[in-house]
């Protein structure tokens, strides 16, 4: 949502730049490489893993974006407990729940990690936008200068939240 927030900039950068596997045009899958990636998120379960590697080989440039990318954000806060401890409070103690509930185990969920990893702690991720969102002025200052085949310098203001 971010990137919708560069407002009118959003027609510069169709100019500038080709999408592909992009929740924007919901596209699943890459047509090839490509020279820049953004993800998002941390990796919870096996998909995660799965489609973050996937998108490390496709990218020759990857940021994490957000705060859950970064560092696991508010999913991570599992963390302290074990997955067994997280999955009966969910599923079997939970307050909304009735007694008897059972812990989902179907063949066509994907495994859940044991805890909330970071992206770059799966993959080698090359920029870092951290924010609960970033702002859409960092995201447009990174990429740009990422476009004009620059390492992005964001001043501190665009990361100062009050």
């Amino acid at each position: 949502m971010s990137l919708l927030d560069i407002d009118e900039r959003i027609l510069e950068l169709a100019d500038l730049v080709e999408l592909d596997c992009s929740p924007l045009d919901d596209k699943k899958t890459f047509d090839g490489e490509v020279d820049i990636g953004f993800i998002e998120g941390g990796c919870a379960n096996e998909l995660n893993v799965e489609v973050l590697r996937n998108f490390r080989k496709h990218c020759r440039i990857l940021i994490s974006v957000g705060a859950c990318a970064i560092n696991g954000g508010v999913p991570a806060m599992r963390n302290s407990i074990t997955l067994r401890d997280c999955l009966d409070e969910v599923y079997l103690r939970g307050p909304s729940l009735e007694a008897g509930g059972l812990i989902p185990n179907d063949i066509e969920l994907p495994l859940m990690l044991d805890r909330v990893y970071p992206s770059h702690e799966v993959v080698k991720i090359d920029y870092f936008l951290p924010g609960c969102p970033p702002a859409a002025d960092a995201i447009w200052a990174g990429l740009k200068a990422l476009l004009a085949g620059h390492a992005p310098e964001l001043p501190y203001e665009l990361f100062k939240y009050e």
